[in-house]
């Protein structure tokens, strides 16, 4: 699915929260970061923090929408 919609910066809610807010299916178990089920590819010029730090293994291009939240527009690929 390829789609564009807005998550304010200030948001308290995940990224995670956002995608299904918008009825985007992306596969989860903690929403913690401990497992690492709901990892995604980021492009290099996209920028989230962590709300927690997460403790699942993600590689340089991936993160965890479970437990981040955007600081800048983000393109994600949720099909990993």
């Amino acid at each position: 699915m390829n789609g564009t919609f807005e998550v304010p910066f200030t948001s308290e809610k995940t990224i995670l929260e956002a995608l299904e807010n918008h009825t985007i299916d992306v596969h989860y178990q903690c929403r913690d970061g401990f497992c690492g089920a709901c990892r995604c590819k980021i492009s290099d010029a996209s920028k989230i923090a962590y709300k927690v730090d997460p403790l699942a293994y993600i590689d340089d291009d991936e993160f965890l929408p479970c437990c981040s939240i955007p600081l800048s527009d983000i393109d994600i690929d949720v099909t990993t």
